[in-house]
């Protein structure tokens, strides 16, 4: 049993946010050996209850969840900024070529090692991820992953018709390859598998329905694509499936939403959209800085809360801009204010973080596991300096109020706050 005091972090039943400023993190192993929360809160309350316990004293530095990432894509961190028109441009001159050099297995290891650093080093300590349409770059990916005992949850990209040689998958060897990497990388410690069709424009009817046969099968892995991102994929889809209601139907036709069940974006939705994300207990993965740079449009975060639609936050590397959950955190603000088709929304900094971590979690099916630290959680966290940097360091010691705090987080804030990041407690 470990235990370290500083100022503590966390999240209620409810989403508030719980802060002590002279806080204790207990944390012990569990039958399987992973570091888990045993006790949190008020130090000299804690402490009474561990009196034994040897204490790391980390003063002048926050104590807050690992941040949760819902939707990256591991194989796309060289093209972070790749100038394009929109993106269906963006997918075609950059997105593919980089892709299609994951068929080799060196090439992927190399890149998973530099991707899973950059996440360390941000903070984010969970990531649902796109691979590639390689069973080789899973490999490379939940190899790394589990070297280094992450929770980590991935997939084999499908997309088996409109993409270029290279990428482009054969729809019955492609479910085959599903299947065997579930079988082979799914519960392996701390690993989920994700079926990641690409989105339905790149899917036949055929390999979309096998993918909704394999997640009926599996109920416990995750769905993984994107929907409605961009007006032009709209039109396509709606072009390609004109018997669907909308894009979003196309997936519930197939099997594809339940829970567990993430798509990407969700920008172009209808009410009736919301209402089946939120009657299946499908998840948006909102992606502001993705959105933003590629011109894709504005989430509704009124009408998802409106219609209680689970969502959480996505850095969308590499048409997002940055790794960086506080960058993340920003941009939704701003889209939250200004992109609303009803008047914007005021996101207050508190819900914000609650979106990138225990919100997240929650979203992904993992609440109570991961994205806090309330007793029971893995013991994934983040060591915060609000000093890191001069101007920072100004901001953060006139706060009156820990809205005010974590706001000059999320407004100045960089990699250069996290000071430490934890992974079941090592």
């Amino acid at each position: 049993m470990i235990a370290y005091r500083a100022a503590l972090l966390r999240f209620d039943a409810a989403g508030h946010a719980l802060y002590d400023e002279d806080g204790l993190l207990v944390v012990a192993p569990d039958a399987q050996g992973r570091q888990r929360v045993v006790d949190a809160g008020d130090f000299r309350a804690v402490r009474a209850r561990h009196p034994e316990v040897s204490v790391t004293h980390w003063p002048g530095r926050i104590l807050a969840p690992g941040f949760v990432d819902m939707h990256i894509h591991f194989p796309q961190l060289d093209i972070i900024g790749a100038p394009a028109d929109g993106l269906l441009p963006w997918l075609e001159n950059y997105t593919f070529p980089a892709e299609a050099r994951f068929s080799d297995l060196a090439h992927g290891q190399e890149a998973a090692t530099f991707f899973f650093d950059e996440l360390m080093r941000q903070g984010v300590t969970t990531a649902l991820t796109f691979c590639t349409s390689h069973p080789a770059s899973v490999e490379a990916f939940f190899g790394e992953a589990q070297r280094r005992g992450l929770r980590m949850l991935g997939g084999k990209v499908l997309q088996d018709r409109h993409s270029p040689d290279g990428v482009r998958d054969e729809t019955e060897q492609s479910l085959l390859d599903t299947e065997a990497l579930i079988r082979r990388w799914h519960g392996q410690g701390r690993l989920g598998y994700a079926i990641t069709p690409r989105f339905a424009p790149t899917s036949t009817d055929a390999q979309l329905r096998g993918a909704g046969e394999l997640a009926a099968r599996y109920p416990d892995t995750w769905v993984h694509s994107h929907v409605a991102e961009n007006k032009d994929e709209v039109q396509w889809a709606r072009a390609l499936f004109p018997n669907a209601r909308s894009y979003l139907d196309v997936y519930a036709s197939f099997g594809l939403m339940r829970e567990r069940a993430v798509y990407a974006h969700c920008i172009h939705f209808d009410d009736a959209d919301r209402e089946l994300m939120r009657q299946t207990r499908t998840a948006a993965a909102v992606s502001p800085t993705s959105n933003l740079f590629l011109g894709s449009g504005f989430f509704d975060f009124e009408g998802a809360q409106r219609l209680r639609m689970p969502h959480g936050l996505a850095s969308d590397v590499g048409g997002g801009t940055s790794f960086s959950p506080f960058h993340t955190m920003l941009a939704a603000y701003y889209v939250g204010r200004e992109g609303q088709t009803k008047p914007g929304v005021s996101l207050a900094p508190s819900r914000l973080w609650w979106l990138h971590t225990s919100g997240a979690a929650q979203a992904l099916g993992l609440e109570g596991v991961i994205g806090n630290l309330q007793p029971g959680c893995e013991a994934d966290f983040v060591v915060l300096d609000p000093g890191a940097t001069p101007l920072l360091a100004r901001k953060t010691a006139r706060a009156a109020s820990l809205e005010e705090l974590l706001f000059a987080l999320i407004v100045l804030g960089d990699e250069r706050v996290v000071e430490r990041t934890v992974v079941a407690g090592a």
